[in-house]
């Protein structure tokens, strides 16, 4: 959530700011909501000051004798009155929430401007993409090879976009996660959390996804409602909820591997083959709390993080610098690493690391103490994949085949999967 404050003192800088975000701010409806809300709170901060001051006074008439009705009377007037003020106050509150709630976060100033991906900017790449001495197979392919990936009967166990992997594919999707949180523990000093699948509304808010997403999420109708979590992103992030962390914690770092869930609601016709955009996949979440001074290298060091597991794995990656309009509704400045797929012939994502200033903080109350001012202050929050364990098998299948279907397993992997150097095609 935007700091109602800036909104209040700096409006159309923030609507130029929403606006290369694609966003339109009314900021005719925002000032008329601000100058209710202004009026309504000054008159209710009179009828307070107006009542208690009464209230006072029917005491010192009482001792002194005199007929305390008419005061009495007119306390209870002011008290209706009051009432009816607070009433109209909350109204134009939950309507001012519901617009900042639906407003996405300020894009930082070195984020490039643009619409859609055609306007990213390529920041790094490891190395060229291969060329193949053969026709490549992509995944789909090759899991029917194997005999580990079988798209039809899950279909008729979940409906579309589910997978069900079997045999040395199913163990190397384990293997895959296992490495991952070993190489974000052991190396990169993250701390490793077993959280919740099942979240309430107040975790889905606090991180963004509600209320503008709620048609993405799997909802589960108990009383109250809770959700299917999309990322570990939303449990890791809300742990710091209404919590004050102590400077010398920061930065906390947490990763988890969990699987997610997504409704994909606005993706109808993309993606459609093989397991690239699934209803369910596993991902390992990175979560980094910060002190708002050291955020930026804090991103860095993340996406530096996920970088890692693609170099030991031996894939061809790039880094891309996200513009306004691409990115993520909470996110103010976004990289996303892409892997080349030799089955597709084309880059896909594979991470997205995310500075998310205070805006998530904000929603979540989630602060640190300044050591140097002594009073709490909202932290920055950051998360990225490190890495979506399903693309990631696609990427290694795709990448490492050999032209009789068998796949190479990365030197990294081996220890996961008793020494085995190669997926030979079953005979």
């Amino acid at each position: 959530m935007l700091d109602p404050q800036l909104l209040r003192h700096d409006l159309e800088r923030v609507a130029a700011a929403l606006a290369r975000r694609g966003y339109h701010l009314d900021m005719e409806q925002f000032a008329s909501l601000e100058s209710r809300r202004k009026q309504l709170q000054t008159r209710v901060e009179e009828l307070q000051n107006q009542r208690n001051t009464r209230s006072r006074e029917i005491g010192k008439a009482k001792a002194a004798g005199q007929d305390i009705e008419p005061l009495k009377q007119e306390v209870a007037n002011l008290g209706e009155a009051l009432k009816t003020g607070r009433d109209q106050l909350d109204e134009v509150r939950a309507a001012l929430d519901h617009l900042l709630l639906d407003m996405p976060n300020l894009p930082a100033d070195d984020v490039p401007a643009g619409r859609d991906d055609d306007a990213n900017v390529e920041i790094s790449r490891n190395c060229e993409p291969p060329s193949l001495d053969f026709d490549a197979r992509d995944h789909v392919e090759l899991g029917e090879l194997h005999a580990g990936i079988d798209f039809d009967r899950a279909a008729r166990l979940s409906g579309a976009r589910f997978a069900v992997l079997g045999g040395r594919i199913a163990r190397l999707h384990r293997a895959l996660a296992q490495f991952m949180l070993d190489l974000h523990t052991t190396r990169h000093g993250y701390r490793e959390m077993a959280v919740p699948y099942l979240v309430g509304a107040s975790a889905m808010q606090g991180t963004g996804q509600l209320p503008k997403f709620e048609e993405d999420a799997f909802r589960i109708d108990d009383d109250p409602p809770r959700y299917l979590i999309p990322t570990a992103e939303v449990p890791l992030t809300n742990l710091v909820a209404g919590e004050i962390v102590a400077a010398a914690e920061l930065p906390l770092k947490f990763v988890a591997h969990t699987p997610c869930f997504r409704r994909e609601a606005g993706s109808h016709g993309k993606d459609t083959r093989g397991m690239i955009r699934q209803h369910q996949f596993d991902k390992v979440e990175l979560v980094q709390i910060s002190a708002p001074e050291e955020a930026e290298e804090c991103l860095e060091q993340l996406t530096g993080h996920a970088e890692t597991v693609l170099q030991r794995l031996e894939l061809p990656f790039r880094r891309m610098l996200l513009c306004a309009g691409d990115m993520g509704f909470s996110a103010r400045k976004t990289y996303d690493l892409e892997v080349w797929l030799p089955g597709q012939q084309a880059w896909r994502e594979i991470s997205s690391c995310s500075h998310f200033g205070d805006f998530q903080a904000r929603r979540m109350k989630a602060r640190w103490r300044n050591p140097e001012t002594g009073k709490p202050e909202l932290v920055h929050t950051l998360n990225g994949s490190g890495l979506a364990v399903g693309r990631t098998l696609v990427a290694l299948l795709e990448n490492h085949q050999a032209r009789d279907g068998s796949v190479a397993v990365p030197e990294a992997l081996r220890p996961y999967l008793d020494d085995l150097e190669v997926l030979q095609v079953p005979g």
